[in-house]
């Protein structure tokens, strides 16, 4: 009888660990997809890009806007790690990194290997 309450009690702790797994998973899953307003810090030299995404599970699509006029973006999102490009002149990229955290985001931004630096976005509320 004792042995039957050990593996009981086993096999509640097991599906209490996956319980909590399962909504650890539900909760760790990131929708990107808005308009975010978005601060570059390239060595002292500051701009505010505005980047619109539309996710489609793991992939990436939408628009940069800013600086460098209006143009398409492509990248993936696993997780909480992102990574979106989008060209700057013909040939040149600028490739942004970071995490995203609910409605933030940080991480690091390299203009064609020219000009390299830091940048942080917010999700900007939904006017619908």
């Amino acid at each position: 009888m004792l042995k039957l309450a050990h593996v009981s009690f086993g096999l509640v702790i097991v599906c209490a660990c996956m319980a909590t797994t399962i909504v650890r998973s539900a909760d760790d899953k990131v929708d990107v997809t808005g308009t975010w307003a978005v601060e570059v810090d390239l060595g002292g030299q500051q701009g505010t890009p505005t980047f619109t995404f539309k996710q489609d599970g793991e992939k990436l699509t939408g628009k940069y806007k800013g600086q460098f006029g209006e143009t398409d973006l492509t990248g993936k999102i696993k997780g909480k790690e992102i990574e979106f490009s989008f060209e700057i002149q013909e040939g040149a990229k600028a490739v942004y990194t970071g995490t995203v955290d609910k409605d933030t985001m940080k991480g690091k931004a390299n203009y064609a290997d020219q000009a390299m630096g830091t940048w942080t976005g917010k999700k900007t509320p939904d006017k619908s």
